[in-house]
């Protein structure tokens, strides 16, 4: 936003009074006059509120990049039967890969228990060595479809290239783009394209407002509602796999009023840091968690070690329905039909 100042009027005095209403300002000066740069962090006040000061010449607002997720702001959204967005908090938990269909069945067994809404897992996975287990692939979605409906689970799960899209969105209530996927815009388009609902995860260096752009890709596309999900982002402190970054998740939430969800599983990549992480994030108003859980983590083909057990991820659980009667609302349950 840049603020005009009236001929003759004193700048400094102009900034107080814009300081009192919480806009922190910088002067600028150029060959037309003086003006003052809105800084970032500053209060949401009106251009009419602003033209009031004495002293206020004109007043410009640069148009949004980012219109579809503007308008998006504040609006909760029902996925599989839960709302998501309404104040109360939801937990969306399960294993890193879909490794079996006993596995998956376990899975969503221990989730169900432990109050999740949705069952994560990954059909198809992105490792970053070609040799890693990559998931079981269009059989593994079948059976974590069917573990999710045999529990009352909605299912989330990732797409890793367009030539996936149909058949993923086919299977899964909320279509996960992740980290590495962020700015394939050719994905995005793809899986917009499709109306779903999407959670889209921040990539490992990326600023908040290409995550905001990389969501104005799919709701240009015709996307349904879109969740951020963060995840960390890349740092250099090896005690801990990323840096939670609960700055850009109070930004999100309370700023520009999106649905915002927090995966810890992946910051810390360790277990013992997953519950703190989980309160942390609940605490600054997270509209849920996306944890990794998994019946034998020792097992695990991937990320066995972030991977929560039975009685870990019913702590989790315990955690999120306090902080749904915390904020004086009922935990999320179906919404009626």
């Amino acid at each position: 936003m840049w603020i005009s100042i009236e001929d003759g009027a004193e700048v400094g005095a102009v900034k107080s009074k814009l300081q009192a209403l919480g806009l922190w300002t910088r002067v600028l000066k150029g060959r037309s006059g003086a003006g003052l740069i809105v800084d970032p962090g500053s209060a949401a006040v009106s251009p009419e509120v602003i033209l009031a000061v004495a002293g206020v010449a004109d007043v410009s607002v640069e148009p949004s990049a980012h219109p579809g997720v503007d308008a998006s702001a504040h609006r909760p959204v029902v996925i599989a039967g839960r709302v998501i967005g309404g104040g109360a908090p939801l937990l969306m938990a399960g294993p890193c890969s879909v490794e079996s269909e006993a596995q998956i069945h376990a899975s969503a067994q221990m989730v169900a228990r432990a109050g999740a809404a949705f069952l994560r897992g990954g059909a198809f996975k992105p490792r970053t060595s070609p040799y890693a287990f990559c998931g079981t692939g269009r059989e593994g979605l079948s059976w974590m479809r069917d573990a999710a409906d045999a529990h009352g689970l909605g299912v989330i799960t990732e797409v890793l290239g367009e030539g996936d899209v149909e058949e993923v969105a086919a299977c899964a209530d909320l279509l996960q783009i992740g980290a590495r996927n962020m700015q394939n815009f050719a994905l995005l388009r793809a899986i917009g394209a499709t109306g779903k609902p999407t959670l889209l995860k921040r990539g490992m260096g990326s600023l908040v407002d290409e995550w905001l752009l990389a969501a104005e890709h799919l709701l240009a596309a015709g996307g349904g509602p879109v969740i951020f999900c963060e995840r960390g982002i890349r740092g250099f402190e090896p005690s801990y796999r990323n840096v939670l970054d609960l700055s850009a998740v109070a930004l999100l939430k309370h700023v520009h009023g999106q649905i915002v969800v927090v995966d810890p599983s992946h910051a810390a990549g360790r277990r013992d840091l997953i519950g703190p992480l989980s309160r942390a994030a609940l605490a600054v108003g997270a509209d849920g968690l996306l944890v990794e859980a998994h019946p034998d983590p020792a097992a695990a083909r991937s990320d066995g070690p972030q991977a929560l057990h039975a009685r870990e991820l019913e702590a989790i659980g315990q955690d999120v329905i306090a902080e749904a009667d915390r904020r004086g609302r009922p935990q999320s349950r179906r919404a009626a039909s």
